[in-house]
């Protein structure tokens, strides 16, 4: 079928929608909601057999919608309503939740119902993190299963529940028996409208509520739209909350940092906050967020740097950002870098770490294995922040280079670079650097620069032809669309797709790693890996191809006329774009 997806943003769920649809032979394109008129000129342009809203804020014109089947995705079971269906989970702690897909119709969120799919809502995980994993593997099931029911031409969806029942307002306040009573509901399919979850509702009391609350207002808004507070005497959104253990002081005060973030006393403990964001001043430029040291700045009072191993003890609870354990003869080095990007210092931090795991025994190394992104590459708002962007974006590249590098010359081991969630741009290379590339099935790879007006760097143009060839690698760089992880495997990018649960992937990496590590031919595996890197070597040494990638990068970092800056700041500002990038509206066909 023709397809036109419309979504307000080209996001990890479009994405996949998108990269799904293509790989099951559909035609699919793809029409930003930059306002009523654009969008029906593509309806008019394209003139699909079916529009698919992944993503969308505004409604579809009635003029659309009751000319063409146009199905929305709607983050919430069947019969729940409103704009912020996932904001109204995470605060009641909803222990299971649903993705529905309905037909677009006068009423928002009101029309037949095509197809739903549940999902569990396991605790301590952000909104995002929510939003990219449970939600979006249910999204995707549902979504397959409407198209295929459109298809089929027989059938016929069904009416929401409408009656007595289904017709109350919810006013839940979070309490334990509004929680019951709004499941019930929407477990029966009754109708359910929840209000817009507005910033009176995320707001913390420092003086009252305990760790408990904290964490969970945090982690509600932790990507958008974060916690609204004063801190320092001035306005700033919080985003992200984590649990500490041992620190403690006087509700509200400012405790310790941590590797850019702080710590902040609640009454009965303290949270680690990672990133804050500035309010915007009326007239004033956009704001974005930004590590919550590097944000403060010289507001910042002199505090302890909290550091902690890179084995933490058993038992403790507390945030770090990279953390190494040892099961039998394999390590693993996880990494969780909030959005998935890595500025100047988290890349040197995790070469040092890196550097710790090499001393290790282990056999197997492996690098990720949680369940959120991978890595995105070099940390563009960081790097928007500073006060010299061009030499900034200049040390990043090259930490990041640093690190590919340490990998690249392993010798010793068996490297496994385990996505659980997505990757893209350079972290989609740094994976790469690994012998082999394990990816959950959920998962979407960008492995490409060109949208952010940059050549690329992290020893791409060595690792990625040798995987999946020249003309694939020119292909998917030119491209620059996103590849399901089943295509991945199909063209070598990755050697392992695990069918897990997002939830049960660090688990599922583990047993596949045990298994590599006893393996009878791990120990021969291991022992060719520096006679094979000495042969690559004597072709073309890996300096070649990162003095050539830099010198590409240099010239465009350096350069105040170059794309990438006014790109870079749109990205980071969340700048709307004037019109939908040709390459969505190209888009995918059966025809690859």
């Amino acid at each position: 079928m023709d397809i036109l997806l419309v979504a307000s943003a080209f996001n990890s769920l479009t994405q996949r929608v998108f990269a799904e649809l293509g790989d099951r032979g559909h035609t699919v394109r793809v029409e930003l909601a930059l306002g009523d008129e654009p969008l029906r000129e593509a309806v008019r342009r394209t003139t699909p057999d079916l529009v698919i809203a992944p993503m969308l804020k505004t409604a579809i014109p009635a003029d659309i919608w009751s000319a063409h089947v146009c199905l929305i995705v709607h983050p919430g079971p069947v019969g729940d309503r409103g704009p912020s269906s996932l904001d109204w989970a995470v605060h009641t702690g909803a222990a299971e939740w649903g993705v529905t897909v309905l037909q677009a119709a006068a009423e928002m969120d009101g029309g037949d119902v095509w197809a739903s799919a549940r999902c569990d809502v396991p605790a301590a995980i952000g909104k995002s993190d929510l939003y990219r994993n449970e939600v979006s593997d249910a999204a995707l099931e549902a979504v397959l299963l409407a198209v295929e029911r459109f298809a089929s031409g027989t059938y016929v969806p069904r009416p929401q529940d409408t009656g007595p029942a289904g017709a109350a307002k919810d006013t839940a306040t979070g309490t334990a028996e509004g929680t019951a009573v709004g499941t019930a509901a929407v477990r029966a399919g009754a109708v359910r409208t929840r209000p817009y979850f507005g910033q009176s509702l995320r707001r913390v009391d420092w003086a009252s509520d305990p760790t408990e609350t904290v964490v969970r207002k945090l982690r509600g808004a932790d990507s958008q739209p974060g916690v609204l507070d004063v801190l320092l005497e001035e306005e700033w959104y919080l985003h992200g909350g984590h649990p500490e253990d041992t620190l403690r002081g006087k509700p509200g005060e400012l405790l310790a940092t941590r590797s850019g973030a702080i710590c902040r006393a609640t009454v009965d403990g303290a949270v680690w906050i990672p990133e804050l964001r500035a309010r915007r001043k009326a007239g004033g430029p956009a704001t974005f967020k930004l590590p919550a040291v590097m944000a403060l700045g010289d507001r910042m009072p002199v505090l302890p740097e909290a550091d902690v191993p890179w084995e933490l003890p058993a038992g403790r609870r507390t945030w770090s950002d990279i953390r190494y354990r040892e099961e039998g003869p394999v390590g693993f080095l996880s990494f969780a870098f909030a959005g998935g990007a890595m500025s100047t210092g988290q890349c040197r931090r995790l070469l040092r770490a890196y550097e710790f795991a090499r001393t290790r025994p282990a056999t197997v190394l492996v690098l990720g294995g949680g369940r959120d992104f991978f890595s995105n590459g070099i940390q563009l708002n960081v790097i928007e922040g500073s006060a010299d962007p061009a030499r900034e974006s200049w040390d990043n590249i090259n930490a990041m280079d640093d690190l590919v590098e340490a990998l690249l010359t392993t010798t010793d081991r068996l490297l496994v670079s385990a996505l659980g969630g997505n990757a893209a741009a350079g972290g989609a290379m740094l994976a790469l650097a690994a012998d082999e590339v394990w990816c959950r099935a959920g998962a979407v790879l960008n492995p490409h620069y060109r949208l952010m007006g940059l050549y690329g760097s992290e020893y791409w143009t060595y690792t990625l032809p040798r995987r999946v060839g020249n003309e694939e690698a020119e292909r998917l760089t030119r491209r620059a669309l996103p590849v399901t992880a089943a295509r991945a495997r199909e063209i070598g990018l990755v050697d392992v797709v695990i069918d897990s649960t997002p939830q049960g992937f660090g688990s599922a990496v583990a047993r596949h790693a045990s298994r590599l590590a006893s393996a009878p031919g791990t120990q021969r595996r291991v022992s060719e890996k520096k006679a094979a890197r000495e042969r690559d070597e004597a072709v073309a040494p890996l300096s070649s191809y990162r003095e050539a990638e830099l010198a590409e990068m240099r010239e465009t970092f350096f350069d105040p006329g170059a794309p990438y800056h006014a790109l870079r700041s749109a990205f980071v500002r969340k700048t709307k774009p004037s019109s939908t990038p040709d390459h969505l509206r190209a888009g995918v066909s059966r025809r690859g």
